[in-house]
């Protein structure tokens, strides 16, 4: 744990909810995502959110809201289900009852609030309608399909000491065909998907304070990427996290082959757990 957090008695990290937005519709995923949500297309056996969910726990973070849209029913079946879905378990029929005893598989100890944002809202037009659902100052976001080895506890320590309403995670982006270096006509080098070294984008892993709500303004047309993270950006309220290690979104089936291989390797580089 990072100095900031052992020094500072108040952090209750049960307290610090994590809001991963899971309302897209993930339509560069269609193959996916005509049954079901895009963050519940798996990786290895597990959906990207409970992967997403495991890097945030492995740090002691355990509160979560998901705020779901598109296909927001089949998120709920899967918490109701979770203790059937990830446990073996034995059942005994009576008469008139249904008993059933788990064999406790399952470690998590989550709290999960499900709210249902709309269809058609926009990623900031959800993230307003969860205000009521944050209890003190600081709550994270995220997006609900991408992971990385990102210190969660980094993040917030940096967080609070630069004394800004918002942090954005910068990332650098990996490029999506394969790099290769030549001489003449003849392949010298070639590497598959690396890390660009040359700028940061947007990857989620947002701290925000509570204040940020006064400039969530709008109906569900509300971005957070066009009309929030620029606005505060202007009043000089936001600030980058810088992260150079491993980020990978989930937009296209390539993307979901490459984190799959990668996860059946056993040496998934955003496994914290």
């Amino acid at each position: 744990m990072s100095d900031y957090l052992k020094k500072d008695k108040n952090i209750d990290k049960d307290k610090i909810p994590v809001v991963i937005l899971c309302g897209g519709k993930g339509t560069r995923l269609h193959e996916e995502t005509t049954v079901i949500p895009k963050p519940l297309v798996k990786i290895g056996l597990k959906p990207i959110l409970w992967h997403i969910m495991k890097i945030y726990s492995a740090y002691g973070f355990n509160n979560f809201i998901l705020p779901v849209g598109y296909k927001g029913e089949k998120i709920k079946e899967y918490f109701t289900q979770y203790h059937i879905l990830n446990n073996d378990f034995t059942v005994a029929i009576n008469d008139d009852s249904l008993d059933i005893k788990f064999e406790n598989k399952t470690k998590e100890k989550w709290k999960v609030t499900i709210i249902d944002t709309g269809i058609e809202a926009q990623s900031g037009a959800r993230i307003k309608k969860i205000q009521k659902f944050i209890p003190r100052d600081t709550f994270m976001v995220t997006y609900g399909d991408g992971v990385a080895d990102i210190n969660i506890n980094q993040l917030l320590t940096f967080h609070f000491k630069q004394k800004r309403i918002g942090t954005v995670s910068g990332v650098r982006p990996p490029v999506r065909f394969g790099n290769l270096i030549a001489k003449g006509n003849m392949v010298k080098e070639f590497k598959g998907k690396i890390q660009v070294k040359s700028t940061y984008i947007d990857g989620g892993f947002f701290v925000f304070n509570k204040k940020i709500f006064k400039y969530f303004k709008g109906g569900d047309s509300l971005s957070l990427e066009k009309d929030i993270l620029p606005l505060i950006t202007r009043k000089k309220q936001l600030s980058v996290f810088k992260h150079d290690g491993y980020w990978q979104c989930m937009d296209t089936i390539r993307d979901v082959e490459f984190l799959e291989a990668e996860w059946k390797t056993g040496r998934a580089k955003w496994k914290a757990w």
